[in-house]
């Protein structure tokens, strides 16, 4: 059964202007200028502001200003924009070219890949199309860092199925030894243990520290990866010079030998442009937002005139004029949605970073992180008045430059704990004092988690070892039996 009702509900809706500002608050400064071009390329009705065409044409001298018919002829109404046929494509294309012509491609090289070197070095060696054949298939399978990860087994049976090729282990592991003999040292290793090997065998033999190196990883490779150096040194009865030199003979093994020939233009090369550029004179804060290399930007008048021309004059106007109208009120409504949302950003931005420097203003004017007080995303949005979600999409992948240095955002924020006084401090001032004490501790007895904890409590700073532990993890320090030096 059909029936008519009426209702009424309260949405909460997005608007276009609303989302615009929400995407272009997460990108950085660097891709802001990216996509504000795109943006031009897209919507004919943006055009560079008044200050890039002044800067220009100070570049250039001054110039006569156009006469009023040059500008018309230059300007295109819509009725041309209708009208305009397609020009044919053998109109656009020139065929006078001779055999004659030399035309000479320059050459881009982008280096010898890991791989790549790998192969060389085995097209040199004299081998039937069948151990070739099996041979690649193995440099294949080896991984950037070197190592060789799959099975000896599965290697097999993926021959015997991808290329029906019969082999044993016995000739696999054969192959995989000559593979091994190759550049870089400790290439075709199936791990760390054996990779280090490879480095070893390769070098002479004269030494009593190669010796030695060479009996610690083959025989106590267990005990060299705990650090019980006291273990090697009884089994092999060494004394402590004698181990000194073994270890350091191992540390100067590459345990990624892949890495060294890994082509550099592949790695990803991130370059920091700041958003935000900090100037302190007399203890006061001079902030701005760095628009380098942001253009102004403006709507194009002409598009203006002629929407409203058309607009005033509707009658008597055809299918095509009026959808070429509303083509272009849509791409004025874009282009002002735009502007609006980077004037909203640069506004969003600055209330933000005002908020966190009027924060942390003793941290900035000495740039002493031990001057860090405890700030979380809820701090600033209560001082601001803005929400949470806009406090993070403001700091994250934003940098500032100040007089010590460029910084994340993220930086600036930080948990807090209370010490016996009552004071609060930022949790990074507690990290600060764990790189401290472990950097200047006696490598021969690092200081274990429990003595921190201990010497934490000494400076009033009541913290139990399991955060300690937390707190070392992450700086990336490893336990104190991995610290232990001769």
């Amino acid at each position: 059964m059909l029936k008519q009702s009426l209702q009424q509900k309260l949405l909460q809706k997005l608007s276009p202007l609303q989302i615009q500002v929400i995407k272009l608050l997460e990108i950085p400064a660097a891709q802001l200028e990216q996509r504000i071009k795109e943006e031009l390329e897209v919507n004919p009705v943006l055009e560079y502001g008044a200050d890039t065409a002044a800067s220009n044409d100070d570049d250039y001298g001054d110039e006569p200003e156009p006469r009023e018919s040059e500008i018309e002829k230059d300007e295109m109404s819509i009725d041309d924009y209708i009208n305009d046929d397609d020009i044919p494509a053998y109109k656009l294309q020139t065929r006078n070219y001779s055999k004659d012509d030399k035309h000479e491609d320059v050459p881009f090289s982008i280096g010898t890949t890991f791989h790549e070197h790998l192969t060389d070095q085995l097209s040199l060696r004299i081998m039937d199309d069948r151990q070739r054949a099996i041979a690649e298939y193995i440099i294949g399978n080896i991984d950037e860092d070197g190592y060789l990860r799959r099975e000896i087994d599965e290697i097999v049976d993926d021959l015997a199925f991808a290329q029906n090729l019969e082999i044993d282990e016995r000739e696999a592991l054969a192959l995989l030894e000559i593979v091994q003999d190759f550049d870089p040292p400790g290439v075709g290793a199936r791990d760390l243990q054996e990779c280090l090997l490879l480095q070893v065998l390769r070098k002479e033999k004269e030494s009593a520290a190669i010796d030695n190196a060479l009996q610690i990883l083959k025989h106590h490779f267990e005990e060299f990866t705990r650090k019980h150096f006291d273990k090697i040194a009884r089994r092999l009865h060494l004394d402590d010079e004698d181990l000194k030199e073994a270890i350091d003979e191992i540390l100067k093994l590459n345990p990624k030998p892949g890495s060294s020939y890994s082509n550099p233009l592949n790695k990803m090369v991130q370059h920091i442009i700041p958003d935000f550029i900090l100037e302190v004179e007399d203890e006061q804060f001079q902030l701005s937002l760095n628009t380098r290399n942001l253009p102004e930007l403006r709507i194009s008048q002409t598009y203006s005139e002629m929407l409203s021309d058309y607009q005033s004059n509707r009658k008597n106007q055809s299918r095509e004029q009026k959808e070429a109208v509303m083509f272009v009120k849509q791409k004025l409504d874009s282009a002002k949605w735009f502007i609006d949302a980077i004037k909203q950003r640069q506004n969003t931005l600055m209330t933000v970073m005002e908020a966190i420097l009027d924060y942390q203003k003793e941290y900035f004017i000495e740039g002493d992180e031990m001057r860090l007080k405890p700030m979380i995303l809820k701090d600033i949005a209560d001082v601001t008045g803005l929400d949470i979600s806009t406090i993070s999409r403001v700091s994250n992948s934003k940098y500032i430059q100040t007089h010590f240095g460029i910084f994340p955002l993220k930086y600036f924020f930080s948990e807090g704990l209370q010490t016996d006084s009552g004071e609060e401090v930022s949790t990074r001032e507690i990290k600060k004092i764990l790189e401290e004490c472990i950097s200047g501790e006696d490598k021969r007895k690092p200081l274990t988690d429990d003595r921190l904890a201990q010497i934490l409590k000494e400076k009033s700073y009541n913290i139990a070892r399991r955060t300690v532990a937390k707190y070392r993890e992450q700086l990336n320090i490893p336990v104190a039996r991995l610290r232990k030096e001769l």
